[in-house]
Parts: structure tokens; C-alpha cells; sequence
């Protein structure tokens, strides 16, 4: 039975996922993530910015946003089974404050935090899971937007991940490896030796990539649509743990969604 002004946008192990009755027109014009099931929609409850990068764990979701009017990047930590909000921190750096894609490792967060312009100044900032407090930063003369944590290095995105920085732990910059293609990546992971990375292809549309890596050789895409709030799945933050993609595109008020992808 559907509660009188929701509608079913997809079912998941028999059980039907509800948003918001639309208009048909609005309805119609609704997609999701191309060869995928929607598992779940969780709204996040604290006050989020501009969202940027997304990780979790079995307990926490933790998301970065950015406050444009007050040049203040946090990073928020939220209950994954609630949704609430259970801690903040600024991570602004003097003129940076673009709290960007996000990465963990075992007992870090890995944040880029950059000025918000291109071709300009940013660190990244290693903070700790348990405490949040910021363990060490790494100064880079570029725009980053994102970053992954591979194990043994890092590698980021700089304005719309045009160019990819590969550095080693202490902030060397490694090499530069250009962008192959015309996907603007938006937040990055690397998972199964493979960089996996979202973004924005038009206004109305976006897709995540997968590359074998370090040699950046294209070996799977999947395509991905609108909410039914006009926002592009992978405007923004993107977490993958095998086949259950997480996205969450949209400002505070924002909402989780949870894909489950089909194997290929």
C-alpha cells in the first residue's frame, strides 16, 4: 500500500522507496543511476552548506560542506543510523575554505581544503576518525577539490579534476596525470586498485567512472540522472563499497541515497 501523496521510485527487496508525489510532468523527467536499484533515501538532520565530499563507516556518515557567505569549510559527522548530527569542525585555512572531497584510511579522513577559485592554493588536511582534529596538512599550489587515499599515496582533483596530483604521504608531488575525459569529478575514491570517480557531464546529467590504475585506462561508466529536486545524482559527494554506491547530491537539506549497482 503507498501512502496517499507519495510515489514508489523503485523497489528493493520487495519493499517500495517513497519521495513526494510529483507532478506528472516533474514525475517523468526523474532518474536515477544507470544499472542500479535505489535501496534507500536517509535525510541528514544538522545544518549542511554547499555539500562537497562524502564518506562512512557502520556507524558514521561524515560530510563536507562549505558556508560561501561566511568563507568557512566543515566538516560534519552524522549518526548513519538516525541521520543526526553529531559533531562539527572548521577546517578553513586562512583563504582556504573549500572543504572538498573527502577520503579515509584506517584512522583518518583525508580532506582537500582549497581557495574558492581555480588555479589558486590548497591543503590537504589528514584528520583523525576518533578525535576530528587535524593531524598534519599538506600545502599544494592548485585548486583541489578531491582526493582519494590509495594506501601509499594520494591522488587529487584539481577545478572540475581537469588534472589529477598523485603525491606520496609527505606532499611531493609525484606527477600530474590529465583528465581523459570530459567528466568534471567531483569527489573521488580508490577501491579494488581502481580510481572510481564521480562528477558532472551537462546540466542534466552526470556519471562515474571507474580506471585501472596508475594507468588511468577506462574500464567501466555508468550513467546517472536528476533528483526530484533538479539535482544531479553525482553533483557532489559519492562513497562506493563494492556494488553499494552511495550519493548525496543536494544542499541542506540534504538527503543520502543509497544504490545498490548491478554487477557487470
Amino acid at each position: 500500500m503507498v501512502a496517499k501523496g507519495l510515489v514508489p521510485l523503485a523497489l528493493f527487496c520487495g519493499v517500495a522507496v517513497l519521495f513526494p508525489a510529483l507532478a506528472a510532468q516533474d514525475a517523468a523527467r526523474v532518474q536515477g543511476v544507470e544499472n542500479a536499484v535505489l535501496a534507500e533515501t536517509k535525510p541528514l538532520n544538522g545544518t549542511l552548506f554547499h555539500v562537497q565530499g562524502l564518506e562512512l563507516d557502520a556507524a558514521h556518515v561524515w560530510v563536507t560542506s562549505v558556508d560561501k557567505d561566511g568563507h568557512k569549510g566543515y566538516l560534519h559527522e552524522f549518526n548513519r543510523r538516525t541521520g543526526k548530527l553529531e559533531r562539527q569542525v572548521d577546517l578553513t585555512d586562512g583563504p582556504r575554505f573549500h572543504a572538498g572531497g573527502i577520503s579515509t584510511s584506517a584512522e583518518s579522513i583525508w580532506v582537500a581544503v582549497a581557495e574558492y577559485r581555480a588555479h589558486s592554493s590548497a591543503v590537504i588536511e589528514e584528520i583523525d576518525r576518533r578525535t576530528l582534529t587535524i593531524k598534519r596538512k599538506l600545502a599544494v599550489p592548485d585548486h583541489l577539490g578531491c582526493v582519494a587515499f590509495t594506501g601509499s599515496e594520494l591522488i587529487a582533483g584539481n577545478w572540475d579534476s581537469r588534472q589529477f596530483y598523485v603525491l606520496d604521504l609527505t606532499g611531493h608531488v609525484k606527477r600530474v596525470v590529465d583528465n581523459p575525459g570530459t567528466n568534471q569529478y567531483q569527489d573521488i575514491k580508490f577501491a579494488g586498485g581502481m580510481l572510481i570517480a564521480s562528477g558532472i557531464l551537462s546540466p542534466t546529467s552526470g556519471g562515474i567512472d571507474w580506471y585501472t590504475w596508475p594507468s588511468m585506462k577506462l574500464v567501466r561508466s555508468v550513467k546517472t540522472g536528476m533528483t526530484d529536486r533538479q539535482r544531479v545524482f553525482t553533483h557532489e559527494g559519492m562513497a562506493i563499497f563494492g556494488n553499494d554506491l552511495y550519493l548525496l547530491p543536494e544542499d541542506g537539506p540534504s538527503r543520502l541515497f543509497h544504490f545498490v549497482l548491478k554487477s557487470h
